[in-house]
């Protein structure tokens, strides 16, 4: 596939900055377009000689078929973690029907779609039903797409890791709900490498799971993090139902709560591989492991 314009939307999150910092070194004659709200988040793209931020509702299908207008894909990595059933169906059910729309109306018939491992209409919470429902949305659209689907994702600015680093310098122990949650943890870099091997290569399969080497419990990544930073603490598994008392307690706290009732209802299932559909190595990348954060932490422990 050419690769002159490609658009990305969600280009200013974690996993977008990734994406992009790797696709301008990798391909210099490519224009990357990034839509967006507000320019002023995204300082950091700035700086990305082949980045073109361009203010538009990726929302409105006839603003972004002409952001498509001459693009050959489309990479969609807009999702949201916490909210209730109106904004998970907006985020993952009606914008990829309406992206799908403009993507039809400007021609661009390629789509790489960031999905999520454990996706399913039964899944036990809003956010994994709704992904499972935008998953539907793009393969019935008739584009080409590759859905990547990658369990919790780390990186040395995420808001995963970074979060319980913080909170076992503070705490001399851990209350924790969902200690026994398994999850996959794939790096950023793995990701944004597959979405632009999926880009590169024909007859990439159609779903990919991208999961990390290490299958792990939400107790042993926490433990993993008390041994990178130095300030290993007991960790408190939580029942659930506590865990509900405690995230009602956070939603009370200013900005977004790092844990929602519905985070509690996605972790009954594992967030890792199926075994049923291609992975990684599909591509050829051979995933690293929780431990790459070492060098991250380890100021913590001077």
């Amino acid at each position: 596939m050419s690769r002159s314009r490609i658009v990305v939307t969600g280009g200013t999150g974690f996993v977008g900055r990734a994406l992009l910092a790797r696709a301008a070194a990798r391909w210099p004659g490519c224009r990357l377009v990034v839509p967006t709200r507000r320019r002023s988040a995204a300082q950091a793209l700035q700086v990305l000689p082949t980045v073109d931020l361009v203010q538009a509702d990726v929302h409105d299908p006839a603003a972004m078929a002409s952001v498509l207008g001459g693009a050959q894909a489309l990479v969609h990595l807009v999702a949201v973690l916490h909210g209730n059933a109106a904004r998970f169906e907006r985020v993952h059910v009606q914008l990829p029907r309406a992206l799908a729309q403009a993507c039809r109306s400007a021609g661009v018939r390629r789509v790489i779609h960031v999905s999520a491992l454990a996706v399913a209409d039964d899944a036990p919470s809003l956010y994994l039903r709704s992904k499972a429902a935008g998953e539907a949305v793009w393969r019935d659209s008739g584009l080409e797409v590759t859905m990547l689907r990658p369990s919790v994702i780390f990186g040395t600015d995420d808001r995963f890791t970074n979060v319980f680093a913080a909170l076992l310098r503070r705490l001399p122990v851990l209350p924790l709900a969902g200690a026994a949650a398994q999850f996959q943890p794939v790096w950023v870099g793995d990701v944004a490498e597959a979405i632009l091997r999926s880009l590169e290569r024909p007859g990439t399969p159609d779903v990919i799971d991208c999961a990390g080497p290490q299958v792990l419990s939400l107790a042993d990544i926490i433990a993993a993090l008390g041994r990178m930073t130095g300030h290993e603490r007991p960790v408190w598994p939580l029942p659930e139902a506590i865990g509900h008392l405690q995230a009602t307690l956070m939603a009370l706290l200013p900005g977004e709560a790092p844990l929602s009732h519905d985070n509690l209802h996605s972790m009954r299932v594992p967030s890792v591989a199926s075994g049923r559909v291609p992975g990684l190595d599909a591509l050829g990348i051979r995933p690293a492991p929780l431990a790459l954060l070492a060098s991250h932490f380890a100021p913590a422990t001077r």
